[in-house]
């Protein structure tokens, strides 16, 4: 569906969604998501998608903490506007504001505002928030952890390496010893094979990160 997400409150298992942005991440908040993850670039290697969702989303974060009253309920409406884009798609005359999580009212608008005041509050999301896409080394997994991360989702960059096992426990270490130079180059230097090769973003046809809404 290239206008709306899954209903995650008709649900009783938890649901984590990806998000490259503050906005995306509060409408998936707001429609049940119990998870964030920043979505990066997954199996290539390359962690800088990763570090650009997870820098834009402390930066807005940031931003909102910034606002007064006046500026969340704007923020609230500019977050609200993306479930407006079908209407915008049509050419024909009237108006039907109307989404699988309801019309688009001062509930909804109650709603969003109530995830942005813990935003506001908290000064970060009032969810888990995992790093993914393109983690394949140790110091990556630090440097997710560094930027605020609550954990890493990790899954080609173990097993596309030459040593699966090895990288795999030397991701856990790092992850667990962000803050602590000498164990992230220990769990860098357990790795005795040859992680994933890494891609350039440039060269893809088709960019996985730049998916979403």
């Amino acid at each position: 569906d290239p206008y709306f997400h899954i209903n995650k409150h008709d649900y009783s298992i938890p649901f984590v969604c990806g998000a490259t942005g503050l906005g995306e991440a509060v409408r998936r908040i707001w429609e049940g998501a119990a998870m964030i993850r920043t979505k990066g670039e997954a199996g290539t290697g390359n962690v800088v998608a990763a570090v650009t969702h997870a820098r834009l989303i402390d930066q807005e974060i940031h931003q909102i903490q910034s606002l007064d009253d006046n500026g969340l309920d704007a923020a609230a409406e500019s977050i609200i506007d993306r479930y407006k884009v079908l209407s915008s798609h049509s050419e024909l005359p009237g108006t039907h504001l109307v989404t699988p999580f309801g019309a688009i009212d001062d509930d909804m608008h109650a709603g969003i505002r109530s995830v942005l005041d813990d935003v506001h509050r908290l000064g970060r999301l009032p969810v888990v928030t995992f790093s993914a896409g393109g983690i394949a080394t140790p110091a990556d997994a630090s440097l997710m952890m560094q930027m605020g991360m609550d954990g890493v989702f990790v899954g080609s960059g173990i097993f596309k390496s030459s040593d699966p096992p090895t990288m795999a426990d030397a991701i856990v270490m790092a992850t667990a010893h962000y803050d602590e130079p000498n164990k992230v180059a220990e769990a860098m230097a357990m790795m005795e094979g040859i992680p994933m090769k890494g891609d350039e973003l440039e060269t893809l046809e088709v960019r996985l990160d730049q998916r979403g809404w």
